[in-house]
Parts: structure tokens; sequence; C-alpha cells
């Protein structure tokens, strides 16, 4: 059940639009101002917050920058009796995914929250361990891999504003689901979001299908056509191989950017768009820069911030996660009940490199859904490439374990105290390796991993007084990873207040 946090200081309004979402199984709780919001979200856990902007003690734009700063995930609608223009502006800047006018229908309210919790959901529901079954065909991404983590926490910077945007990875990575995160979770999420995939596209048909043509422009031209920016006006396009265009398409999409108008083929007008452009590959932007095949201008107006997602070999730990996801999807799906993979399949799988990466294991758990008669899938139903690959060592290094990908400054920088001196610092490490009576040197990499997550989580939980949000913001930490943790180890958070 989602909780809300409603602040109004009308207690009519206050009292109408709580009855209103308990209705649709909200829990609910109420505040009288700005001051009490921020001081019950600090204290609790709330997924979202209804909040009015005239207010005594401390107004609603100023309660949403504070509790934006506290938890950027918490989503906040803002209402107001009076309507400004620069007040919106401002509240959208900050965080807030609607600004609304008074007053409104219940069923308008319940609507616009579940759809902000919809879209929270692209960005939220991968960061957790759980998978989470997708209502209809699109992927989610599942896991808690350090590289996933710092993959979705650039996401959620890249919502809040307006840059293009260029995401790279191998085929079959998810890139257009980030590119979905990022429209789905900005300010344009009402907008348009519209994909092209322009390595399936003729050369001499590229420009017609972006900036659209007059009728007459060119042979089979029996009409006028818009193209996918002018269709897009207002949302998202998302463009993906990029890589694979021409140098005069090249140079059309710079002035885009850089002007934010076009000209149709065939016109002798401009098209002024507001569009956000998101950008998607798997070439080699460095080299065919050097080479002369790729605008280097191009390359670094698109690539600001960019998105790197990484091959399903740099991130074994998460296989596990996605192999469930999708075997809960597929027993959804075919009316089965598979309950998993046995530990041979899980080692077979864990061992291949995935050249095709998640939508290849896709492929592969489906095809062990078609063949397998038993509860769980065996190595007898994967397909011959996965045993090849295994069994000649195409997957992740034996020697490249988890402790090598550690960012310890990351780390430092982030949950312990930036001022803190290198000897404070020498505080935490540890002793992995023990000496037994023999004088033989003993080391357990699990226990070592173990000890390490436990003494992070304690000394996060101190700097943060036991403050489970406020430990899984600063750590970097997905909260029902760091509840779960606190749960196998035994951390009393109490011990810290």
């Amino acid at each position: 059940m989602h909780k809300v946090l409603v602040v109004d200081d009308d207690k009519v309004l206050q009292g109408s639009v709580k009855q209103a979402l308990e209705y649709h199984h909200f829990f609910v709780d109420t505040a009288d101002n700005g001051r009490e919001a921020l001081n019950k979200v600090t204290a609790g856990d709330y997924d979202l917050v209804v909040m009015d902007v005239n207010m005594p003690e401390m107004d609603g734009i100023e309660a949403l920058e504070q509790i934006k700063k506290f938890n950027p995930s918490i989503i906040v609608l803002i209402l107001t009796a009076y309507s400004n223009v620069g007040d919106a502006v401002k509240a959208v800047k900050l965080g807030a995914f609607n600004y609304l006018e008074k007053p409104i229908t219940s069923e308008n309210l319940v609507a616009l929250i579940k759809r902000a919790l919809k879209a929270r959901s692209l960005v939220e529901t991968s960061k957790f361990s759980a998978p989470t079954l997708s209502l209809g065909n699109e992927d989610k991404f599942v896991g808690e891999s350090d590289e996933m983590v710092k993959v979705f926490n650039v996401i959620s910077k890249l919502a809040q504003v307006n840059t293009p945007v260029l995401i790279r990875g191998e085929s079959g990575t998810g890139k257009e689901l980030v590119a979905k995160a990022i429209h789905y979770n900005g300010p344009r999420k009402d907008e348009r979001f519209v994909t092209i995939n322009l390595a399936a596209i003729p050369d001499n048909l590229i420009e017609s299908e972006l900036f659209g043509h007059e009728k007459g422009a060119f042979t089979g031209a029996t009409e006028r056509k818009i193209g996918k920016f002018q269709y897009a006006d207002g949302g998202t396009i998302f463009l993906d191989e990029i890589g694979d265009i021409s140098a005069t398409m090249q140079v059309k999409l710079l002035r885009v950017l850089q002007e934010n108008s076009f000209t149709p083929v065939g016109s002798n007008r401009d098209v002024k768009v507001d569009v956000r452009v998101i950008a998607a590959s798997h070439k080699p932007f460095e080299e065919m820069i050097k080479e002369g095949t790729f605008r280097e201008d191009l390359f670094y107006r698109l690539n600001v911030l960019p998105v790197y997602l990484p091959p399903l070999r740099e991130r074994v730990s998460d296989i596990p996660y996605l192999i469930d996801y999708y075997i809960a999807y597929f027993n959804s799906l075919h009316n089965l009940e598979i309950k998993g993979v046995n530990e041979e399949s899980l080692k077979l799988l864990s061992a291949y490199g995935w050249p095709g990466n998640i939508r290849e294991l896709r492929n592969v758990i489906e095809h062990a859904f078609i063949i397998e008669s038993s509860d769980y899938i065996r190595p007898t139903s994967l397909p011959d490439t996965v045993h090849k690959g295994a069994q000649s060592g195409q997957g992740a290094s034996e020697d490249e374990d988890e402790t090598s990908r550690i960012d310890f400054k990351g780390i430092r920088e982030s949950v312990l105290d930036r001022d803190m001196s290198d000897e404070d610092v020498n505080k935490y490490q540890f002793t992995f390796a023990q000496v037994t009576e023999d004088n033989d040197i003993k080391m357990d990499f699990q226990v070592a991993k173990d000890l390490f997550e436990k003494e992070f989580i304690v000394q996060a939980l101190k700097l943060n007084k036991g403050k489970i949000n406020q430990t899984a913001l600063k750590a970097n930490i997905p909260k029902k990873t760091l509840l779960r943790k606190i749960e196998k180890y035994d951390i009393n958070p109490k011990e810290y207040y």
C-alpha cells in the first residue's frame, strides 16, 4: 500500500483529499503546514506528498525544496488556489511531479497519483533486488549490482534536466528502456515519446522520416508528410543507432540540436520545435571521430552526461535476479509453474559470456520453458550455445571478482565525512586474513565481503543517526537492499539515534 502525506492548512480540503485517497486504498497521513510536513517526511516513509503552496510557517515551495534535498525519490504534487506561472516553473525545476490549480476532482487527482507512481517505477523498481513483472511486453531492468546502481543514479539526474543524452552500450542491454525512464520521470512525461531506429531506414528516406516532406518533393511524395521531429514536438525523440547515419544527416541533426529548427524536404520554410533528443548506439564513437566518419561536434553535443549500459558479463551478480524475473514473466505468459533453475543450470548461465546480453538471456529462458517438463530448468533444456560458451570460458574472468569493482574513494566521499583524515579513515579497514595455529593463512571471500557490508552499513547508520531514508540516500543504497542487509546482519538502527 502506497503511503501519501496530504499537506494543507485548509482542514476541510485536507479531509476531503484524505477521504478520496483512502477510498482508493492509499494509506494517508496529514500535515497542516510545510514545517510539519518536512518533519514527518524525515521521520517517516512516504511515497508521495500532495501539498498546498500558501501555508503558515513554511510554504509549499520551500517545503518541496527541503523534501527533495532529503529524499529525491519522493513524488511531490503541488496544489494551489492561486495559479502562478512563476511558482509553477520553480516547482517543476525543484522536482515537483506536477503543479495543479484547485479545485481538482478526486478522480483526476487519483489518476495523476497513479500515473506518477507508475512513471517512478520505471527507475525505482529496477533499483530493488526483487524483480517486478511488467504489464504487457515491456521489460524492466532487474538487479542491484554496483554497475546498475550507477546507471539508475544518472537516469534520476538526467530526468530533471533538458540536455541531449547519448546512451551507449552493446546490443540487447536495454538502451530504449533507459530513454523511456528518462522521459517518463521528467517534465515532458505527459507529452509524446517517439522512437525511430535509424539503422532500419534506407539513407534516402531518413531525412523525410525525421523532418517530413512537402507534396511533390520527390517521386512518390503524393502528399505532405509530418516528420518524427514535428510529431514529437513538446516531447522526446529517441534516435536509436545514431552511429549509422550519413555525414549529411549528421549536419542536419546538429542544426536541430543547436537551433531547434529544421527544413522539411522540398520546403523553403523553417519549422521550430521543442524536442528533447535522446540518442543511442553501440558504435565506438572515439574511433569513428578519428576516422572522420562521425562529427566530433555532434558527438560532444549529445555526450553531455553519457549513460553507459554495462554488458551482462560485467554484471554477473544480477543474472540470478534476471532469471527469476523472466521465469515469473513466462510463467504468467504461458500459464506454467516452473519454480526456478537448478544449481547446475545456474552455474552454466553465470559462466556464459552473453554476447546478446539481456535480450539473449530472455530468449534462452523462453527456449528452456518450451523444452522443460520438470519444476526446475535443467541443463538439458538450455541451448547448445550456452553449454559450449560456458565450457570454453566465454564468461566473466575468475580473477575479476566483486572486490575489483568496489569504489572505495566514492564510498569515502559519499558516506564518510569529506573532511575526515586518512588516519581516521583507516579505522574502517579490516583484517581479511587470519593465521591458524599451524601458521597457515586463511582467507574466505564471502566472510570478508560480509564483514565489509556489515561495517559499511553500521558506519552509514551512525553518520546518519540511524535514519533509514537518509542512510539509503547518503550511502547510495537502495532502501529495500538496506533493510534486507540490516535484517541479515541483525543490526538495530535504533542504537545509532
